[in-house]
């Protein structure tokens, strides 16, 4: 699991600092979180393919989370995009692009899907064999969701110097894998837990930005191994957070320590902060380990 932070600064972009937006690869698949000004030039920037970003999950209609999105699905038919692009957000956003796309007369060469979001509850809005992806709802000044990415192991690994002591042919492996016994020539039957090892955990990421400190998100996040919280503020100004339903770095670090996560990645900063690192020395009073997400920042959690 590899998470590119492309942009994770709050509000407007400076020549030093962009606004959110995130690449999580998972299961060997890319996906786009959130898509701020920039987005496109970030992608660039840190090589990474344009043509393998096919699922954008954008969580709210705040300018430094979306403005970026019109350019990048433009800039796809300019590249002679043919794979499908499906974008998952708030309910307005297929309209607020359509429209875009209308009055500049460039409509696009591939298909373009949304999936608009308007349940308060948490749902499912994706799944293959490999991955499942379901909303967090959040509570900002508009509707907002944070998404949870969870990996699908169903295939157990085999053993491969049981497999050979067995003689047991390719063909059989993806019964094997799948948890199937195998009977051999002479009508002995090898039970599977002796060819195989059990699957690896599988891994799992929660986006949560933007949001007021919200206690009713922790089941829905219940020991994810990376929490990306939103950190707008510091205690200090607490009264801002409140006003502008944003969360605080202490905040950030009372959710992930209630939710008992594996790592709280800590993003959102208000450019009012010279030094991101009093954000993790507030955070770490209360829970460890934290990471600072920074523009260009790539982690990779195995």
């Amino acid at each position: 699991m590899k998470l590119t932070i492309l942009g994770c600064y709050a509000a407007t972009p400076r020549t030093i600092t962009n606004p959110t937006s995130q690449v999580l690869e998972i299961k060997n698949q890319m996906f786009l979180i959130d898509c701020g000004e920039g987005t496109q030039v970030q992608l660039r920037k840190h090589k990474i393919k344009f043509s393998r970003i096919n699922r954008i999950f954008i969580s709210h209609l705040h300018g430094d989370h979306f403005y970026g999105l019109i350019g990048l699905i433009s800039t796809f038919s300019l590249l002679n995009r043919e794979n499908d692009l499906h974008v998952y957000g708030p309910k307005g956003i297929k309209e607020v692009i359509l429209l875009q796309l209308k009055l500049s007369n460039s409509y696009t060469g591939y298909n373009l899907y949304f999936h608009e979001l308007e349940s308060n509850e948490s749902v499912l809005i994706y799944e293959d064999d490999n991955v499942t992806i379901k909303t967090i709802p959040l509570k900002h000044r508009v509707y907002t969701n944070g998404y949870l990415f969870k990996e699908k192991n169903t295939q157990r690994k085999l053993n491969i110097s049981s497999i050979e002591e067995y003689n047991i042919e390719k063909c059989y492996f993806a019964k094997i894998k799948n948890g199937g016994n195998i009977v051999l020539e002479n009508g002995t039957e090898i039970k599977n837990e002796d060819l195989t090892f059990n699957p690896i955990k599988e891994k799992s990421y929660a986006f949560c930005s933007d949001t007021l400190f919200d206690e009713t998100i922790v089941p829905m996040i219940k020991a994810v191994d990376v929490l990306y919280h939103e950190t707008t503020f510091l205690e200090s100004e607490s009264h801002l957070a409140t006003k502008t339903m944003h969360s605080t770095a202490k905040q950030a670090a009372l959710i992930a320590k209630k939710a008992n996560v594996g790592t709280l990645l800590m993003g959102h900063y208000s450019t009012r902060y010279g030094d991101i690192s009093l954000f993790k020395e507030e955070g770490e009073s209360i829970f460890k380990p934290i990471l600072l997400a920074d523009d260009g920042k790539e982690f990779n959690f195995s």
